[in-house]
């Protein structure tokens, strides 16, 4: 994936942040996914949890009131949703190199 060149909006870094906090991949691999350098991607998540402490962005006002068990199956359906989108692009790029 080819590199992306600034500016980043708010929300692509929240999101950028939130995949690595929900998630037990290196920042390195989910930089490269996104295309973004991994310094980059990790002076983000410097800077969130400098500000926020160890939450995940739009964590603190999003589970108020919620359970653990709900917080955690969120999460794991996250990663399933980032996985199912990779296997996808995977599917179409070897489809399209076989044609």
């Amino acid at each position: 994936m080819t590199r992306r060149k600034g500016p980043y909006s708010r929300e692509f870094k929240d999101e950028a942040v939130r995949m690595v906090l929900d998630g037990d991949r290196p920042v390195s691999h989910i930089a490269r996914e996104l295309g973004i350098h991994d310094t980059t991607l990790h002076n983000w998540v410097t800077a969130w949890r400098r500000e926020h402490g160890s939450a995940a962005p739009g964590e603190s006002s999003r589970t108020a009131g919620r359970s653990d068990r709900e917080a955690e199956l969120e999460r794991e359906n996250r990663k399933l949703r980032e996985e199912v989108a990779f296997l996808k692009k995977a599917a179409a790029f070897f489809a399209a190199e076989n044609r």
